[in-house]
């Protein structure tokens, strides 16, 4: 299967120790500025339908803004109750200073 390169964002434009929401392609994304590297994930929890890029990142778990449950940022996966279902997480790449998410 073919990468599907998006460009959806400047890496200055992603602020460090944060959350950027984002909507390309059809899709609501969250950028995480972690240690110098992005993550992406899809913005909208999967436990309530709030957006991520509302919610507090701490190290690579963003807390959802309604219930406070928590996901790795790095692969999605639920980390604290009362979320169960992980939410889906994106390769990124950078390149010239831009931020490229795969959402193939």
């Amino acid at each position: 299967m073919a990468n599907n390169w998006t460009d959806v964002s400047a890496f200055d434009d992603v602020p460090e120790e944060d959350v950027l929401g984002v909507e390309t392609a059809g899709k609501d994304v969250a950028l995480y500025n972690v240690e110098g590297q992005v993550y992406a994930t899809d913005n909208i929890c999967t436990h309530g339908h709030a957006r991520l890029c509302d919610g507090f990142l701490e190290g690579f778990e963003i807390e959802c803004p309604l219930h406070q449950g928590k996901f790795d940022i790095r692969d999605g996966r639920p980390t604290c109750q009362p979320v169960t279902e992980a939410v889906r997480s994106y390769p990124v790449k950078i390149e010239n200073g831009r931020v490229f998410v795969d959402l193939g």
